[in-house]
């Protein structure tokens, strides 16, 4: 059996959009740094306001990728 171990890092895309892209842009964004990304899981979604609209879409997303040996 092959051993791995990974790493689970948070993230927090924005897009004024929707939450989908905010959190497209999140795992897309760390893709073009980090190799062998293996899972997203989005945690939490939100928006920030102003003056009682919204502004932007938040969506928190905990990305996990395999450790090199």
């Amino acid at each position: 059996m092959n051993e791995s171990v990974y790493k689970i890092i948070e993230l927090v895309g924005t897009s004024n959009v929707s939450w989908e892209e905010a959190a497209k842009k999140a795992v897309e964004t760390a893709g073009s740094t980090l190799r062998d990304l293996r899972i997203a899981e989005v945690t939490k979604l939100d928006m920030t306001l102003e003056e009682g609209k919204i502004k932007n879409y938040r969506a928190r997303v905990n990305v996990s990728f395999r450790l090199e040996d």
